[in-house]
C-alpha cells in the first residue's frame, strides 16, 4: 500500500491486480468520488502546496487553436467552420459546425474508452454511455476543475543533448526508461497528485510540415509516443499522477509496438493502453498540448514545475474535451 500526501492510502499496481474478477487492475471503487478518477489524488492540501510553483508570474495558455491539426492524424476529426452572423449593424454572434471535441488539444475522458475484457470505468453500464446521461462525462471536471502541480518532462531536449533527436518521422516509440532518465536528469523529484507533462517536440514538428507531408504521415499510421507496457502503466499509478500528457497525436506510439502486453487484453484498440488508464485506472489522457514555449522557458529558468489548471468543456456527458490548459511558472 501506498499513501497520498493528504494521507489517503491506496492499494499499489502490484496490488490492484490481485483484486477479484473484473476488478484485477482497476481502480473501480476506490475514490469518493466515483466518476472523478486520478484527479482525486489532488486535495485542497495538494492545490496549495502548489502554488509554491509560481515564481515568475509568466502564463502559457497550453491549447492549440481548433483548426490547427487540419489535416491531423485523425481519420475522421475535421477542423470545425466557424459561422460569424449578424442580425442588426450592433450585434455579432457566432457558432460552430462539425467541431470535433478532440480535434485538437485535449483532454480524453472516462467514457472516452471501454475496456474490452472489463467495461467502462468501475462498472458503468454500456447503454449509459450515450448522448445526455452523465456518467463518466467531462462536465465533472469542469465543474470541479483540476489544478494543481504540474512538472514537465523534457523529453526532446533530453535526446537533442545528447545528439540522438527523437525521429518523429518513424513514429518512434518512446520507453518508460526515457522518461525515468530524462527525469533523473532534470532532478526532477515526483509528488503525488503531480499532472505530468511529456515534451517530446511531435506537435511543433508536425505542424510544420507541408500539408501534403502531413497527409502522408497521416496514411503512414505511424506516430511518436509512450511505448505500451505494463510498466509504464504501473509506474503512473504507483506515483499518482492525476493526469497524464504530452504534444502528441495519442500520448502513446501509434501503432502500438509488436510486443505490447495489451494484445488480448485490448483487441479492439490493437494493443494499445487506453483502456489500461481511462478504464481501468480512471487516468484521464491529454494529447496534443502545447508544450514547446513552456519547455523553452523552462530550460532557461531551470525549473520544471508550474501551476496547471484544466478546465474542459461543461458538457454532459462528453467523452473528451479541448483541455483548456493553463501553467503558471
Amino acid at each position: 500500500m501506498t499513501d497520498t500526501r493528504d494521507g489517503t492510502t491506496y492499494p499499489t499496481y502490484a496490488e490492484l491486480q490481485q483484486r477479484e474478477g473484473k476488478l484485477a487492475g482497476t481502480s473501480w471503487g476506490l475514490f469518493p468520488e466515483p466518476g472523478r478518477g486520478t484527479p482525486s489524488f489532488i486535495g485542497p492540501d495538494t492545490v496549495m502546496r502548489a502554488r509554491d510553483c509560481i515564481r515568475t508570474g509568466t502564463v502559457f495558455g497550453l491549447d492549440y487553436p481548433a483548426d490547427a491539426f487540419d489535416p491531423g492524424m485523425s481519420l475522421k476529426r475535421r477542423a470545425p467552420r466557424h459561422t460569424i452572423y449578424s442580425s442588426h449593424p450592433a450585434h455579432r454572434d457566432d457558432y460552430l459546425d462539425g467541431y470535433y471535441l478532440q480535434g485538437s488539444t485535449q483532454i480524453d475522458g472516462l467514457r472516452h474508452r471501454r475496456a474490452d475484457d472489463a467495461g467502462f470505468y468501475n462498472g458503468t453500464p454500456d447503454d449509459r454511455i450515450i448522448e445526455g446521461t452523465p456518467d463518466l462525462g467531462v462536465q465533472e471536471w469542469a465543474e470541479h476543475p483540476i489544478a494543481g502541480r504540474g512538472i514537465l518532462v523534457d523529453l526532446a531536449g533530453y535526446r537533442d543533448r545528447l545528439g540522438e533527436p527523437i525521429n518523429h518521422a518513424d513514429g518512434e516509440p518512446l520507453g518508460l526508461e526515457l522518461v525515468q532518465q530524462t527525469l533523473a536528469s532534470q532532478s526532477l523529484t515526483l509528488q503525488p497528485g503531480d499532472i505530468l507533462m511529456l515534451h517530446t517536440g511531435w506537435c511543433e514538428w508536425f505542424l510544420g510540415l507541408a500539408p501534403d507531408e502531413k497527409q502522408r504521415i497521416r496514411d503512414s499510421r505511424k506516430a511518436t509516443g509512450i511505448a505500451q507496457a505494463q510498466g509504464f502503466v504501473g509506474w503512473a499509478w504507483d506515483n499518482r499522477f492525476a493526469v497524464i500528457a504530452a504534444d502528441n497525436f495519442a500520448f502513446e506510439c501509434l501503432p502500438a509496438v509488436q510486443g505490447s502486453p495489451f494484445r488480448e487484453s485490448a483487441p479492439n484498440d490493437d494493443g494499445m493502453m487506453h483502456q489500461q488508464l481511462l478504464a481501468k485506472l480512471g487516468m484521464p489522457l491529454g494529447e496534443l498540448w502545447k508544450l514547446g514555449p513552456l519547455a523553452r522557458h523552462m530550460r532557461g529558468t531551470g525549473r520544471w514545475d508550474a501551476f496547471i489548471s484544466i478546465k474542459p468543456l461543461n458538457i454532459t456527458g462528453g467523452t473528451g474535451s479541448p483541455a483548456n490548459a493553463t501553467a503558471i511558472t
